[in-house]
């Protein structure tokens, strides 16, 4: 969500830019403060860095490891399209010799009997329309015969999209209400969040959704799941919904996507605390109950007291479906209330495609933070399985798991699909990173057994269920690095590199104090930046950057890892010694980097922002990259002045310069949105992309007098009701190649 003011994306309804970690865990060196601007630093700038070098090498690969799909890996070793320029334009833009097109927005009915989307405020049902906020997604093949799986399959197919919020103005006919809410617009509100499952068809030679297809289907905040893994009938999950601690009511804020080799679906869920409040006495309760802990762990998770909900959907009602957002403690037990309710949302969540009846699970082992995509290597015949996994907020962590049970090749094609996930997912080990500024790391084990995490002051770790359910606090315990806000993550299938996205932190500063975070080799940058040419904001890293990781000896349940930095997001015409270390040219530069993701047909990696800080330049964008691998590249030094003078001077790791043949703008979506989620046909000739939240910055005032509105995508494209004037939608679009080919080709 694009706040010119403030780095940070989703300021104002997602927990990303909150500053929820308060532990001492060290950077890797001290640092110091550098008042740098766009329009100063960015274009000229103090300090010194030495020049990194680099050469882009062919890759191969699918963007999560996703080694069930069957498609022939032919890499693109050099772009040959003609590069986007930026722009701030209301459409999206694509090279020339393609096109793109709308297959399914906001509001979309999924049944027969749904009507259309009017796009005035007045739909509901949204149990059976496509949600808000398209994000996350995977494309999973469909046989021709009806629900079994065919990953071979280009023309017929199962997407899984995730809903990750709400652009809620547009969803009402004069905006959002005041609080108490009505009940009528929290019933709209709450399933538009959740999870769309959707068949998509092509016919004569374009992709189109399947409005009547029996496998079409909603999961949202509502839909009965059970728990699984450490936390499962653990007293931290008993609420008055589930006295046991087994069943759990829903998913919400699912961002970044994942897979797994047997066909499932994985709903990360990101920014789940907001949703949720708790009364301004509510520790004082804990405490006499005895439970002041759970007030550590709250607090830690982004709930204090008092602290409003982002919807405020607990005032439409005594109804059980309202007050479960309420966490205060009110009953003589856990049975009682739902104080214990936050404690059920930060999972993976696991859903088979393919059968609207299994059971979905909240896989607990795999850790509770603000999840976003989960990757993982292409799995190995006798070897555990590895996924890996970054925390959306600033200062947060990387993590890994890695089951404790080996690879079976049989279980690709398992026909209980969800049992296989029991048997990978729920039992394993969480490890969380370190980075040191000699260019290693190492993985260090959320276990129990840890006497950093068993003798933590802090907070009384009681099982390793309570490691897995407060895994922040446990990588707090353990000394693991604060990073700046990891996303997306994804993995080089054919060298096993890891590629994480760092979209930016205000909080990064050269002087840190209280809860800001000291730069070091991993996040090395602190500048200024002004938008539209006015005053400079806070120094802090702005553009982001894209971390790049190598396993020690190719294993990826290895314990030691070496890194460096893949790209560092900046404008073009920014400091080369400070700001533009990977030396972009206009072709190329971007700004908070978050979607990642490989393509298994051409090898390409794909990176989509999600940005508040270059959109006086341009819009949110897509880039094509064809990177080369960890180590192509140099050291170079920043010199940051301090307070008093003296010199900091920290030195990280750069990879090559990308070159015009290694990374070119693909697509520019448009304005005020954010390009989010992407997947592809087996063949690679259909790329399905998100466009999120085009027009969100939009007041209730400006809904209810009619406009004009910031977007009016993609009705202006004649797609839906509105037309010219039409409100700005979320939606799904696709991409082709002109005359067929791979995209990107």
């Amino acid at each position: 969500m694009n706040r010119p003011t403030d780095l940070q994306l989703h300021a104002t309804s997602h927990d990303d830019d909150a500053d929820l970690n308060p532990s001492d865990n060290p950077s890797f060196m001290a640092v110091l403060d550098t008042r740098l601007s766009r329009r100063g630093v960015l274009r000229g700038g103090m300090g010194t860095a030495a020049a990194a070098v680099l050469g882009g090498l062919g890759l191969s690969a699918c963007g999560g490891g996703d080694d069930d799909v069957a498609g022939a890996l032919e890499p693109v070793t050099r772009l040959s399209f003609t590069a986007v320029s930026k722009s701030v334009a209301d459409v999206v833009a694509v090279p020339a010799g393609y096109t793109a097109k709308v297959l399914l927005a906001l509001g979309d009915p999924l049944t027969s009997g749904t009507p259309a989307y009017l796009n005035n405020g007045s739909d509901t049902d949204f149990d059976n329309r496509a949600g808000d906020h398209h994000d996350g997604m995977e494309y999973f093949g469909l046989a021709t015969s009806g629900a079994a799986p065919d990953p071979a399959n280009n023309n017929r197919g199962l997407l899984l999209i995730n809903h990750e919020a709400l652009s809620q103005n547009y969803l009402h006919p004069n905006g959002e209400s005041p609080r108490p809410r009505p009940a009528g617009e929290s019933d709209k509100e709450i399933p538009a969040h959740g999870v769309t499952v959707v068949e998509v068809a092509r016919s004569n030679g374009e992709f189109a959704y399947v409005r009547n297809s029996a496998l079409n289907r909603r999961v949202t905040p509502l839909t009965p799941m059970e728990m699984s893994g450490p936390a499962r009938d653990n007293a931290l999950l008993r609420t008055k919904y589930s006295p046991t601690g087994r069943f759990v009511r829903g998913t919400i804020n699912n961002c970044g996507s994942g897979r797994t080799p047997w066909g499932t679906y994985l709903a990360p869920e990101e920014n789940w605390a907001g949703y949720f409040t708790r009364s301004s006495t509510d520790n004082a309760a804990r405490t006499a109950a005895g439970d002041a802990k759970s007030v550590t762990s709250l607090n830690r998770n982004g709930r204090s007291q008092g602290a409003a909900s982002r919807h405020g959907w607990e005032t439409s009602g005594p109804d059980d479906k309202y007050q479960r957002w309420i966490i205060s403690l009110l009953g003589a037990a856990a049975a009682n209330d739902y104080r214990n309710e936050l404690n059920t949302y930060g999972y993976n969540v696991e859903i088979d495609p393919y059968d609207r009846g299994a059971l979905i699970k909240k896989r607990s082992a795999m850790g509770r933070f603000a999840h976003e995509s989960s990757a993982y290597p292409k799995p190995v015949v006798g070897k555990p399985l590895v996924y890996y996994m970054g925390d959306d907020s600033r200062g947060e962590y990387i993590y890994k798991y890695v089951s404790n049970a080996t690879w079976l090749a049989a279980d690709a094609t398992a026909a209980d699909r969800i049992a296989t996930g029991d048997k990978y997912l729920d039992d394993g080990k969480l490890y969380v990173a370190r980075f040191t500024a000699d260019g290693s790391g190492s993985w260090i084990e959320l276990s129990i057994t840890n006497t950093a995490i068993s003798g933590y002051a802090p907070y009384v770790f009681a099982d390793q269920a309570d490691v897995c359910v407060n895994s922040r606090l446990a990588a707090d315990a353990v000394g693991a690095t604060k990073m700046d806000r990891p996303e997306w993550c994804a993995v080089h299938p054919t060298n096993g590199e890891v590629y994480f996205t760092l979209t930016n932190n205000s909080n990064r500063k050269v002087e840190p104090t209280g809860t800001q975070q000291a730069l070091d080799a991993a996040n090395p940058r602190a500048y200024s930046d002004s938008f539209a040419g006015g005053p400079a904001g806070p120094p802090g890293n702005v553009n982001g950057h894209i971390i790049r990781m190598a396993e020690t000896g190719a294993e990826p349940a290895a314990t030691t890892f070496s890194w460096d930095v893949y790209l560092f997001g900046a404008q073009a015409d920014a400091s080369p010694s400070m700001v533009n270390l990977s030396s972009l040219t206009s072709d190329q530069d971007f700004s908070s980097p978050d979607g990642l993701w490989f393509s298994q047909t051409t090898g390409l990696c794909w990176i989509q922002t999600d940005d508040g800080s270059f959109t006086d330049v341009t819009n949110c964008m897509m880039l094509a990259a064809v990177p080369g691998r960890l180590g192509d590249g140099a050291s170079t030094t920043l010199n940051y002045t301090r307070g008093d003078g003296s010199t900091l001077a920290v030195t990280t790791r750069v990879g090559a310069k990308p070159t015009a043949d290694t990374l070119r703008r693909f697509l520019v979506g448009p304005v005020d949105c954010e390009i989010t989620g992407i997947t592809e046909t087996p063949d690679g000739q259909t790329l399905f992309v998100n466009i999120q939240h085009p027009g969100e910055a939009i007041s209730a005032a400006t809904v209810a007098a009619g406009g004009p509105f910031v977007s009016n995508w993609p009705g202006n494209t004649g797609y839906g009701a509105g037309g010219a004037t039409a409100r700005p939608r979320s939606a799904t679009i696709v991409i082709t190649k002109n005359g067929g080919g791979r995209v990107g080709s």
